[in-house]
């Protein structure tokens, strides 16, 4: 296979030079400008659009076993290959949860032939009720990346605290739900200015931030290391600042839609359950500092927390609904348009969150287009402008707060594990 006319961005290429790649049995044997077309060679010109190593999001939601009628591991990865992702880390609030080695190789069996990664992360406790810790050292050799109860907080500082200790010993990090369960619930959405005007119940930040002190306390202690996943406020970056100062092993991400939108799309659009997501979605205020730890290097990571859910759940009035948004579809367009395109970060920057962070925290190879390496890449522009509408969701769910939305940048391509993807728009 040769791809012809894409402008490499990685750690080693800048984008700005165009050259053709030849894949041959699922490895790039040789990169040039003049490469020659062989007899018999299956040719794609992709137009002067830019291949990157493969992306990764390291913060999905599968929902295999036990869900599969709001998604699947087929289905997700069908969904991350529309939105450019070569590799994803799934969560295990499953049913059964994925707290066993059984459950971890049972997701991995059912992604072996796909064009994307699948990563299990494991249960840090048993059950995920926060009581003890589960099988970690077996399931990390069936697979698993990583340990979280996610959906739930370890709310047992001493669980938490033994969880860190063990996790170490593994090499692997302890991804958080950083919420304190007394102080958030029964919230509905950000507790601010707009929920009073709407009259629900809100979830303040300090029930985030109280969380991620007390974790990086711990980690701190114990010389674990604490990923805080889906940040979202203004004071819990500045935690994660200070901590990264002191030397403390703490990292964190954040979803698209955490520095994109605010509360106040959910009295615009009249209580539409697709902007309904936890943590929630807060105020310009912590929009504007998400976006200042990306560009300062607190915040490691851009994900999505994939979310499916089936329409009949979604569809109800808004305190009835569950937590939870698509993601994958529309992630790279949000990023182009709020991170390159307001010229915050250059695609370089932006690999480095997309790329090459995430598969760091989680011990993962990276992918390099190079001579001799494993063909793992994503083609995308920057410049594309489309519309995401209910023909091109490749979820198996549609609960997506993008839905008719005229985007901007879209992943034309992506090519893994021996299999070329190509994202048409229908």
């Amino acid at each position: 296979m040769l791809l012809k006319n894409v402008r490499p961005v990685s750690r080693d290429h800048d984008g700005k030079e165009t050259l053709r790649i030849r894949i041959e049995d699922g490895m790039i044997t040789a990169l040039g400008k003049d490469l020659k077309a062989q007899k018999g060679e299956e040719v794609h010109d992709f137009g002067g659009a830019y291949i990157s190593p493969g992306w990764m999001d390291m913060h999905v939601h599968l929902r295999e076993p036990g869900f599969e009628h709001k998604e699947t591991v087929e289905t997700g990865c069908r969904a991350a290959a529309f939105g450019g992702f070569t590799a994803v880390a799934c969560m295990p609030n499953t049913k059964p949860p994925t707290h066993t080695r059984d459950v971890v190789e049972f997701i991995r069996k059912k992604a072996e032939k796909l064009p994307v990664d699948v990563h299990p992360i494991g249960c840090v406790t048993k059950d995920r009720k926060g009581e003890s810790i589960a099988e970690m050292a077996d399931m990390a050799e069936g697979g698993a990346v990583a340990f979280s109860d996610d959906g739930d907080p370890v709310v047992d500082s001493q669980v938490m605290r033994v969880a860190l200790e063990y996790s170490s010993m593994l090499g692997k990090p302890i991804i958080n739900h950083e919420e304190d369960l007394k102080l958030s619930r029964p919230g509905h959405m950000n507790e601010g200015k707009v929920s009073t005007r709407l009259g629900l119940d809100g979830t303040p930040g300090i029930a985030e931030e109280v969380m991620i002190a007390r974790d990086i306390l711990l980690a701190e202690y114990t010389g674990g290391h604490v990923h805080v996943a889906h940040i979202s406020t203004r004071k819990a970056v500045d935690l994660v600042r200070d901590a990264k100062k002191k030397g403390i092993k703490v990292t964190t991400e954040v979803c698209t839609h955490h520095f994109d939108l605010t509360d106040e799309e959910i009295e615009k659009t009249n209580f539409n359950t697709n902007f309904k997501m936890h943590p929630p979605l807060r105020t310009q205020d912590d929009v504007d500092a998400m976006i200042e730890g990306l560009v300062d290097g607190t915040i490691d990571v851009i994900c999505t927390d994939h979310a499916p859910h089936a329409i009949e759940e979604k569809e109800v009035e808004f305190i009835y609904a569950p937590n939870g948004i698509l993601g994958l579809g529309t992630a790279w367009p949000v990023t182009n348009m709020c991170l390159y395109q307001t010229k915050k970060l250059d695609l370089q920057q932006l690999m480095d969150k997309l790329v090459y962070n995430p598969r760091t925290i989680l011990n993962l190879e990276h992918p390099e287009i190079a001579e001799g390496k494993k063909a793992n890449l994503t083609v995308f522009n920057t410049d594309e402008e489309w519309t995401y509408d209910l023909k091109n969701v490749r979820s198996k769910s549609k609960n997506s707060p993008y839905l008719d939305k005229k985007l901007k940048g879209r992943a034309l391509a992506i090519y893994n594990n021996g299999q070329l993807v190509i994202n048409e728009l229908k």
